[in-house]
């Protein structure tokens, strides 16, 4: 019918103009213009004054005309020597409205019509409604969803102008009922599909979707299985065709796929052509496979990527390696040959920065291992990236290296940053199990005035702690990458609000540390602090062993001088949620000769993230604390002997004790309550936790997608195994008295402070464990 009414038009066209006779044009006019200004007319118009007006001339015009998409009509009419051309223009489109869409995004919808000319303050064209009818369907058909129905609206307005309104019925999604692999003897139908993102409906599907079916996740399967046989040795695989139907009712599809096996090949040669640039040895240590072995397309993919990078990282920029295999179907053989395309060597020209609006180029530029002037190194270039990523300021990191123009051996390099809050005012609540209710007031600055620097000042309440704090770093106190900071703190602890023996502890420091970087993954921390603590114990309540610890000590106050070295191997890829590398640090803190108590505190703290798949990280974590005196303390007179002689004590003091157990611990146990206790009395129902002199912790995670936030670098999800307690000494450890839990995890680093919510259940207790099932805290914890 389109095509008719086209042909029609055409035709009233060609007989409108075919009426002209023949005239010199002296002028011309334009009538029926409300919108389009007449220049705009006169650009189009093929007729000029001074022009002779013929039929075919007149033809010419209106086709022009109509050509440009502003007007439904276009007459042209004589008057004397005047030419009048008389136009109706098409309405403009006021407003485009789209209710009923879900599945697809307001943004990409839009951008969708306006890929075909539709878009507010554009002509309206009535034919662009069935392109966009059938635009839409096809991207709903492509989600599967067949029952999807668009129905457009226009609504005219005065002043020539237009409203439309799209309602879309997107229908439930056609479910895949049925997947059939024909041709498939080697593998099973399991093994072949187990990485298929397509799949029947099963408990899993109301979030994966997978039971949804899209031609795009059909067309990524296929190449999956495709992959599959071709890392596997059968170089001869073939889809040989695929078929999907549909039931009349569009609500269920079965999918088919025909597939040719082939045979089992092995590799019989492997060379290197081209420009080489390194020796050929160099590059062979960097294949995969080799001779002998089954043919693997990943291997040699993963070769070639490797040569690739070896290249780049000397400055080899755009080299390509380009594996080539070449099959003997008689002796099921694969020869293959990877040709070396170095390309020319090229250095960086320049380096800049967008998107930092209050970070300094210089905080960005320090982290840079990519230097300008030097030849284009790849793995540089990452680790720049890395470094960027870990300072915990940006929410994203992306770096392009676009060519000079005009040149063949240079490039720029352009980092572009997006920026997120580094600092915080917050005036809030917080709850945890142990602390009850938070009260805070905390003022962070990670990235103070953009330097880098940071600042913090916090005031907290809890129902047992009171603290002030006031801190500033300094991370680079030069080029060297030295680092300076203080801290200050006031605190007030009431121990026994914290599932630790009842006692309190009123404590004043202040410290100051240097950190000195030792290569690109490793640092060393110097802090030099002063403390001064006075104990509290009440009788009757306080543990007999705390009180005789007082009094033989025979004072409450205790001054110590505190020296702590630590070391860290840092190779994490991301500040809040890395999925791979990991962190190992040593600390060693011992209280100086002419403390109050002399003694010394070991703390080995280790992580290690394996990544699985794109979805999927398996963590590996473990701490182990060891205390001790190194030179006993003189407390009062021993009241058993007749001669004054002081008492000596020695060991870890009490309040230096390490806890286990909690919502950042042991999970699945109350707070602080594992390891040694002691009851006021024989009788007394309660056994206090003391903590202990040595501790030991292992966990195992293996972090999840998570649901409803899966580009969220801020909340993460994993499933646990936590095994640890404390011992009062080294000494004391036996493997027995290790207790052992299971559970998910969920950490949350959000506006008002980190939450953290564990579901968990021992596996290991004893008799008097006190357990938990559900953890949690949110708001500031310091």
């Amino acid at each position: 019918m389109k095509r008719i009414a086209a042909l029609l038009l055409l035709a009233c066209l060609a007989a409108e103009a075919h009426a002209f006779e023949s005239f010199v044009v002296s002028e011309i006019r334009i009538d029926g213009l409300q919108r389009i200004a007449p220049g705009t007319v006169f650009t189009y118009l093929p007729v000029e004054k001074g022009d002779r007006m013929t039929s075919d001339a007149a033809e010419k015009a209106i086709r022009a005309l109509f050509k440009t998409g502003f007007f439904n009509d276009v007459q042209l009419t004589r008057q004397g020597e005047i030419l009048v051309v008389t136009v109706q223009e098409r309405p403009a489109i006021s407003k485009i409205t789209l209710k009923g869409n879900k599945e697809l995004k307001e943004e990409e919808l839009r951008k969708g019509l306006k890929g075909i000319g539709l878009e507010e303050g554009e002509t309206f064209d009535r034919l662009q409604l069935d392109r966009v009818q059938q635009e839409l369907t096809r991207q709903y058909h492509n989600r599967g969803k067949y029952n999807v129905t668009i129905t457009p609206k226009v609504t005219p307005l005065d002043r020539n102008r237009v409203d439309i309104n799209i309602v879309i019925a997107e229908g439930k999604a056609s479910k895949i009922k049925h997947i059939n692999v024909v041709g498939n003897a080697v593998f099973t139908d399991k093994e072949i599909r187990d990485e298929f993102e397509s799949g029947t409906t099963n408990w899993t599907s109301w979030y994966s979707k997978n039971d949804q079916y899209s031609r795009e996740k059909l067309s990524g399967d296929l190449e999956k299985l495709a992959s599959y046989y071709l890392d596997r040795g059968y170089a001869d695989f073939n889809v040989e065709s695929t078929e999907v139907s549909i039931s009349p009712d569009k609500r269920n599809i079965y999918v088919s796929a025909n597939v040719h096996e082939g045979e089992l090949y092995t590799i019989s040669d492997i060379k290197l052509l081209g420009d080489l640039v390194l020796p050929e040895e160099s590059l062979r240590a960097l294949l995969k496979t080799k001779a002998g072995e089954q043919f693997s397309r990943r291997k040699l993919e993963q070769s070639a990527k490797a040569m690739s990078a070896v290249l780049s990282n000397i400055g080899y920029a755009f080299a390509e390696v380009t594996p080539v295999p070449k099959t003997d179907k008689e002796g099921r053989t694969v020869e293959v040959t990877f040709f070396v395309e170095p390309g020319k060597r090229v250095y960086v020209n320049q380096v800049s920065f967008k998107g930092n609006v209050r970070t300094e180029d210089e905080v960005l530029r320090r982290e840079m291992r990519q230097l300008e002037g030097s030849w284009y190194s790849q793995a540089a270039i990452d680790r720049s990236k890395v470094r960027l990523q870990r300072l915990g300021y940006f929410k994203n990191v992306e770096i392009e290296t676009p060519k000079v123009p005009g040149t063949e051996d240079q490039v720029n390099m352009v980092v572009t940053v997006e920026e997120q809050p580094s600092g915080s005012l917050l005036f809030g609540l917080g709850y945890s199990q142990v602390q009850k209710l938070i009260a805070s007031v905390s003022v962070s600055q990670n990235n103070f005035l953009g330097t880098g620097d940071r600042v913090a000042m916090t005031v907290q309440r809890s129902s047992y702690l009171k603290r002030y704090d006031v801190s500033y770093a300094q991370p680079y106190l030069n080029d060297s990458g030295i680092s300076l900071g203080y801290n200050a703190s006031v605190r007030n602890l009431d121990q026994s609000q914290a599932n630790i023996a009842n006692y309190s502890t009123d404590t004043a420091a202040f410290s100051t540390f240097v950190g000195i970087p030792v290569g690109e993954t490793d640092g060393v921390q110097l802090q030099l602090g002063l403390n001064k603590t006075e104990i509290n114990v009440f009788e009757g309540y306080t543990p007999p062993n705390i009180i005789r610890y007082i009094t033989d000590l025979d004072r409450r106050t205790i001054h110590t001088w505190n020296l702590t070295a630590s070391w860290a191997h840092d190779t994490r890829n991301k500040y809040f949620t890395p999925t791979r590398g990991g962190l190992q640090s040593i600390s060693a803190e011992i209280a100086l000769p002419g403390s109050t108590l002399e003694y010394f505190k070991l703390y080995y703290q280790g992580a290690h993230y394996f990544p699985l798949s794109d979805k999927f990280t398996f963590l590996v974590s473990g701490n182990l604390g060891y205390g001790d005196s190194y030179r006993d303390a003189t407390g009062r007179y021993d009241p058993n002997s007749d001669v004054k002689i002081p008492l000596k004590i020695g060991g870890l003091p009490f309040f230096e004790n390490f806890y286990a157990g909690g919502v950042r611990d042991v999970r699945g146990f109350e707070d602080n309550t594992l390891g040694p206790c002691e009851r006021l009395t024989p009788l007394s129902d309660y056994c206090q936790p003391l903590g202990g002199a040595f501790k030991v912790l292992g966990s195992a995670e293996l972090i999840l997608p998570t649901p409803f936030a899966k580009e969220s670098d801020s909340v993460r999800i994993s499933a646990f195994v936590d095994v640890g307690n404390v011992y009062k000494t080294f000494g004391d450890f036996k493997s027995d008295e290790l207790r052992a839990s299971a559970g998910l995890a969920l950490q949350w680093q959000a506006p008002v402070g980190p939450i953290t919510i564990n579901l968990a259940r021992p596996l290991r207790k004893k008799d008097g464990d006190k357990t938990e099932t559900i953890q949690f805290s949110f708001g500031t914890q310091f």
